[in-house]
C-alpha cells in the first residue's frame, strides 16, 4: 500500500496543493528520456486499491454507502474529548429476549449498527448467538454529562473533583423499564435505546448533577435540562425516529416485550462511575460493595 502511494502520489491531497502540478511519470531505468521516448503520464490508481474493503481508515459514506463514525465537535490540536458515564453489563437472563426484539425490529429496519462497533445489526441475527455475544455481551453506557471537548490543562481538575463530588454513594440497582428512540442534537444519527424510568433514576439525576457543577467551574456546557438515563443499543444514519418508532410501538404491542412501571426489561446492579478522556479511563467512583 505505501509502495503504491509513493508511486501514484498521495491522492488525499487537498486541491489547492495539487494545483498547478503536473502529473507523476515514471522515469525510464535504461537510458535518458528523448523526443523519440517521450514519458507517459501514469493513470490515476483505482480508489479501490488506496481504500481496500478491510482498510481500518475512516469510511466516506457517500463514497462507500457504508455508516462512517461523526464527530460532534471538530478536533482540534491540544483538545480531548471528555466523557462521564456509568458502565452497565446486560445479565444474561435478559439477552436471549432482548436478542428476539432486536431481532424483528433489524428484520424492519435494516439500517441498524450496533452502538461502539457499528456492525450491521441484521448480519448479526443471521448468525447463531452472535447477537446475544456481540450486540448484547459488551460494556455499554449511561452518560451522565456531554461529551465535550476540553483542553490539557483541565485533566486533572476536572478528574479530581469529580472524585470528590461523587465518592460517597450508596449501592443501587438500575431498572431498564422502556424502549425509547433518541436522535442526537445534529440529527445525524437515530438511536434504539433502553430508558431508566424507575429504579435508579433518582440516584443517576443527583450524580448528573454533581456532574454538571463540575462542567460549570470549568466552562463546560450542562447536560440536558431533563434528563432521560439510558443506553444506547443499536443507532442508524439520519433522522428516522418516525419509523423507527412505529416499528418498535408495533413490536411490543405484538410480543407484550414493552417494559412498564411495574416489570423490567432488565436490571443491572450500579458498577461505579468512568471518566474517558481522549483515550484513557479514569475510575470516578467504584460500586460500594467493591
Amino acid at each position: 500500500m505505501e509502495a503504491l502511494r509513493a508511486t501514484y502520489g498521495d491522492d488525499a491531497s487537498s486541491d489547492s496543493d495539487s494545483e498547478g502540478s503536473s502529473p507523476p511519470t515514471l522515469p525510464s531505468k535504461s537510458k535518458p528520456q528523448t523526443e523519440e521516448t517521450p514519458s507517459t503520464p501514469l493513470p490515476p490508481p483505482p480508489l479501490s486499491l488506496l481504500h481496500p474493503p478491510n482498510s481500518l481508515g475512516s469510511l466516506d459514506y457517500l463514497q462507500t454507502g457504508q455508516p462512517s463514525r461523526l464527530r460532534s465537535f471538530p478536533h482540534i490540536e491540544g483538545n480531548y474529548a471528555l466523557h462521564v458515564y456509568i458502565p452497565v453489563l446486560i445479565p444474561s437472563v435478559s439477552k436471549k429476549e432482548m436478542g428476539q426484539f432486536l431481532k424483528k425490529v433489524s428484520s424492519f429496519v435494516p439500517a441498524l449498527h450496533v452502538v461502539d462497533i457499528d456492525v450491521p445489526l441484521d448480519v448479526l441475527c443471521k448468525e447463531e448467538n452472535k447477537l446475544e455475544q456481540v450486540a448484547l455481551g459488551r460494556e455499554f453506557h449511561i452518560s451522565l454529562g456531554r461529551t465535550v471537548p476540553i483542553r490539557v490543562h483541565q485533566i486533572d481538575s476536572v478528574v479530581t473533583m469529580l472524585r470528590q463530588k461523587l465518592q460517597f454513594l450508596k449501592r443501587y440497582w438500575i431498572d431498564f423499564n422502556k424502549w425509547e428512540v433518541f436522535v442526537n442534537d445534529d440529527k445525524s444519527r437515530t438511536f434504539l435505546s433502553l430508558e431508566v424510568v424507575t429504579g435508579g433514576l433518582t440516584e443517576i439525576t443527583k450524580q448528573i448533577q454533581a456532574v454538571n457543577e463540575v462542567y460549570k467551574l470549568h466552562n463546560l456546557p450542562e447536560f440536558y435540562k431533563d434528563p432521560r438515563p439510558h443506553i444506547s443499543l443499536a443507532w442508524a444514519l439520519g433522522d428516522v425516529s418516525s419509523s423507527l418508532k412505529k416499528v418498535v410501538e408495533e413490536e411490543t404491542k405484538t410480543s407484550g416485550f414493552r417494559g412498564s412501571l411495574q416489570n423490567r426489561i432488565c436490571t443491572s446492579k450500579f458498577g461505579g462511575i468512568e471518566c474517558k478522556i481522549g483515550n484513557k479511563t479514569y475510575k470516578i467512583c467504584k460500586s460500594p460493595d467493591q
